[in-house]
């Protein structure tokens, strides 16, 4: 007799941005092991044709009701809503994610039961809202007890950086993290499509122009250096914010087209005031372009300053890295403009940014791939990790860890080789 394989339920509310794209990679992971089930509501910032990057074997349900704000009428439809979904799946684990999709169905599933049985609740914030700083500082107050209170629910957090991971500990200690990753054999195919002409010396970034993403800090440093292209690959409601003559703003692409203006460019610039851990980072060191990206959670979980990478406090530092990057790249010979202390300048002017990516390069490998991800959550949804039925620790994932690490030379491989013959064109 055939076991029946079992049946994960995601409920979604923020589908769109880093979130979707985590998702995606996520659930076409899993539903080679799972049927899979995603609940989700629809934003501005969500594809078209979303339904496209989907495996056609997961079951997609729209949740009419799921609203960004707060609104209690439409909150409690969603309510019913994600539960009469439930009622009909019958699932064996649901798993939440984002903070609207988290507090709803923290209160809709809490001691939830198929069959008699309890079904196990997880919950990934993605980011916390009161972390958000463009709320004012009584929402922030108010969301961070609405997670408090939720936290006391059955449920465990499962954050996406360790950063992330110690806000939630201080909410709820039935939690773990699982690095986010970046799904590498789709970007070499991708990739390997891609040609690389000649181009002006470019700074980029990638995402909505919001208040998150900090566009006016963005445009502070581009009017600070009018030698340079700037480029924003994507939109947003603050896009009259980018208003320095040398910053092209693309408009919302196709994933092919985004890749393609990333890998013609230079330097990855991210100026975010917070991130969960940004999926726009972990494309850039897997293409090999040096991240400049501010002092925030997600960003500092990732980067280590003139390790493989470099972190910014203000405007000025932000320019010193780009700059000195720039200069080696084009091979000139420079004098400190900024005063001789500089660690920026220090660590560059010692030919540090080619080893610097690589470094970038090697981490996202070993740290931030959507196979290992997958891997560990398929642990945790098999109960592969509990003992006595209680949850598992984050530090038993050694074996999938070492697992991984050899798949994994395989994929480096294939990467390289790609890499070389690229910089042979």
């Amino acid at each position: 007799m055939v076991e029946r394989r079992k049946r994960i339920l995601f409920v979604v509310e923020a589908m769109g941005g880093g979130v979707f794209t985590y998702i995606v990679d996520l659930a076409n992971e899993l539903v080679k092991e799972f049927d899979m089930y995603i609940a989700y509501g629809i934003r501005k910032q969500t594809p078209k044709d979303y339904k496209q990057y989907f495996d056609n074997r997961i079951n997609l349900i729209q949740v009419e009701n799921f609203e960004r704000s707060i609104n209690p009428a439409r909150d409690l439809r969603a309510f019913y809503e994600v539960k009469n979904i439930a009622n009909k799946i019958k699932p064996d684990i649901i798993h939440l994610h984002s903070s609207k999709a988290g507090v709803i169905g923290r209160v809709a599933f809490n001691g939830y039961k198929v069959d008699r049985k309890e079904v196990p609740l997880f919950y990934t914030p993605h980011g916390y809202s009161f972390l958000m700083k463009n709320h004012s500082a009584l929402k922030r107050t108010a969301y961070r007890l609405i997670e408090s209170a939720c936290g006391k629910l059955n449920c465990t957090t499962i954050s996406c950086s360790a950063g992330e991971h110690q806000e939630s500990l201080k909410l709820n200690k039935r939690a773990v993290y699982i690095n986010n990753g970046i799904n590498v054999e789709k970007l070499v195919q991708t990739l390997g499509k891609i040609k690389i002409g000649n181009h002006p010396f470019t700074v980029f970034t990638l995402g909505r122009i919001c208040y998150q993403k900090n566009p006016v800090m963005f445009n502070q440093i581009a009017e600070a250096m009018p030698d340079v292209r700037f480029l924003w690959i994507g939109d947003g409601e603050l896009r009259e914010e980018l208003k320095s003559k040398n910053i092209e703003i693309t408009g919302w692409a196709d994933r092919k087209t985004a890749l393609t203006k990333a890998m013609s460019a230079d330097v990855f610039l991210l100026t975010s005031l917070w991130e969960g851990l940004p999926v726009s980072l972990l494309e850039a060191m897997y293409m090999k372009k040096p991240c400049v990206v501010s002092d925030v959670i997600g960003n500092h979980d990732v980067i280590e300053n003139g390790r493989n990478g470099f972190i910014c406090g203000d405007v000025r530092k932000f320019i010193e890295a780009i700059r000195s990057i720039q200069r080696e790249m084009s091979g000139q010979s420079f004098e400190d403009e900024f005063g001789s202390t500089s660690i920026y300048l220090k660590a560059i002017v010692r030919g540090k940014t080619e080893k610097l990516i690589e470094r970038a390069f090697e981490d996202i490998m070993k740290k931030y791939n959507t196979k290992v991800m997958a891997m560990v959550y398929n642990e945790i949804y098999t109960g592969i990790g509990r003992g006595g039925g209680e949850f598992f620790s984050f530090g038993e994932f050694s074996i999938v860890n070492t697992l991984f690490l050899n798949l994994n030379s395989l994929a480096t491989s294939v990467y390289k080789k790609w890499w070389a013959k690229r910089r042979k064109i």
